[in-house]
């Protein structure tokens, strides 16, 4: 019995499909162009160090909320890093929360999907030390829209810089906030050297290249280098993340 007992007890290691507690909440926002956004949000269940809005990658590409590095954000970080974790699906995109109303638009449509949901951050949820994670696509939303006085600055995993412009690149310059860039050693669209050249307008610009990742952070070591360059931002003392539970 009491083998069986210590074996019950031992911990298990954080995998692909392990979700720690959070309380997880639904919800829909509606945009300024009548749009209805859903998403959901991950909060902690002790006391918040910071808050993420993650901007999902390319949805014609099969990008959505639930892309797996952001599902296991809101899986993992609230337990693991005390950072609350809210994703949606930008307009016309599917997950298992459902469907964004509205019509993917190229990056100009989508201004008011980003807008709507940093205010419901912080007027409806009243989060604080909020931060912007894009990915792929959203790196250029972010970079693009979220543009909101009242947040940290940006988190930008594998940013292609396929619809953002060198001005829009020298307004984040001007502004002053950090701007922090994870870019894989093998990225398919913007390697480490060639985004140095490329974020050049913008001056402030953290470039942080990750040796073996690719774009798609594949795998459970890469989903951990990203989850704790998050922490390491918002969250340093809770670091190193924890591999078991």
């Amino acid at each position: 019995m009491w083998l069986l007992y210590k074996i019950a007890d031992m911990p298990e290691l954080i995998r692909p499909s392990t979700i720690l507690p959070a309380t997880r909440t639904p919800f829909i926002v509606r945009t300024e162009d009548g749009i209805d956004l859903v998403g959901e949000v991950a909060r902690t269940l002790d006391k918040s160090t910071g808050s993420i809005l993650m901007v999902h990658p390319l949805p014609t590409a099969g990008g959505m909320m639930d892309s797996h590095v952001y599902k296991k954000a809101a899986n993992r970080l609230p337990a693991m890093a005390g950072i609350n974790v809210v994703r949606f699906n930008t307009r016309g995109t599917t997950s298992e929360a459902g469907t964004s109303t509205g019509y993917f638009d190229n990056a100009q449509s989508e201004r008011f999907d980003v807008e709507a949901m940093i205010n419901y951050c912080f007027d409806e949820l009243k989060l604080e030390n909020l931060w912007i994670v894009g990915w792929s696509f959203g790196t250029d939303l972010a970079l693009k829209f979220a543009r909101d006085k009242r947040h940290q600055g940006l988190i930008l995993l594998s940013p292609p810089l396929r619809f953002t412009t060198d001005e829009e690149l020298q307004w984040w310059s001007i502004d002053g906030r950090p701007v922090i860039a994870f870019v894989p050693e093998f990225d398919d669209y913007l390697k480490p050297d060639a985004a140095v050249k490329r974020f050049a307008p913008l001056k402030q610009i953290s470039i942080i290249p990750v040796e073996d990742a690719k774009h798609l952070w594949v795998g459970e070591p890469a989903v951990h280098r990203v989850l704790t360059g998050i922490t390491k931002l918002i969250a340093p003392e809770r670091l190193p993340l924890p591999e078991e539970f």
